[in-house]
């Protein structure tokens, strides 16, 4: 992506016209729409950026639920992973991806022109949305972690804000456009940053990050099971 294009992610106007799109459009009717409960965010009070915020992914309602549930000076700079080949791949689409949720193509394979973008970004101070699963998990189940965040902040320097959702395939199933109704509750668990231990591999840290986000997903869960990993974390 062309240096012009990336100015878009660091713009001022272009965070207010996203203040307006998420914190008085998006955010009201999520919140209406599910019973939406938030922890931990005095983890990330005073927080500088860049970081990387690693989140379990069930839902649609997933980028929404965190972008609301980070304090404004968290999320205003925050630039969301999305499939490049969903999200980017007709016009209206990508224009609405960028505007709530300053968005970014990620290829899902991992791989492509377009793999050195997140470095890129977290190299101009952008903090960045990451759902290492890959794709959107059928159930509650916690699938494995790709290293691709952990390694990314292991170059960088910039520090792992893990965040466990809670219910959210629940309140809107993978399959559907929109929430169930009733207002099925939610919870967003937001945890402290973590940093690589010396000399620990990208494997290692993004298998740490993983019993984490499990751990937090766990302990808010009316289900304990739920959220056990539907396969084994390599170490």
């Amino acid at each position: 992506m062309k240096a012009t294009h990336l100015r878009r992610f660091t713009s001022p106007g272009h965070a207010a016209a996203r203040f307006v799109a998420q914190r008085m459009i998006l955010r009201p009717i999520v919140w209406r729409l599910a019973t939406v409960t938030v922890h931990g965010t005095e983890n990330v009070k005073g927080l500088e950026r860049p970081f990387i915020v690693v989140a379990n992914h069930s839902s649609h309602l997933d980028a929404p639920l965190v972008t609301g549930a980070l304090p404004r000076a968290s999320a205003r700079y925050l630039a969301a992973a999305a499939a490049a080949d969903y999200f980017f791949d007709v016009a209206w689409r990508r224009s609405l991806t960028a505007l709530f949720f300053n968005a970014f193509p990620v290829d899902r394979t991992g791989g492509g022109s377009r793999s050195g973008l997140a470095k890129e970004l977290v190299s101009r101070g952008v903090p960045l949305l990451i759902f290492p699963q890959g794709g959107r998990g059928k159930t509650e189940e916690i699938g494995q972690f790709k290293a691709g965040a952990a390694v990314l902040s292991i170059t960088s320097g910039a520090p792992v804000v893990p965040i466990a959702l809670v219910g959210a395939s629940t309140a809107m199933p993978r399959g559907r456009n929109w929430p169930v109704p009733g207002r099925k509750p939610v919870t967003v668990v937001i945890g402290a940053p973590m940093h690589a231990a010396s000399g620990e591999t990208g494997t290692e840290f993004s298998a740490r990050i993983q019993r984490e986000v499990t751990d937090m997903h766990r302990a808010y869960s009316p289900d304990p099971d739920a959220s056990a990993p539907d396969t084994k974390v390599e170490q």
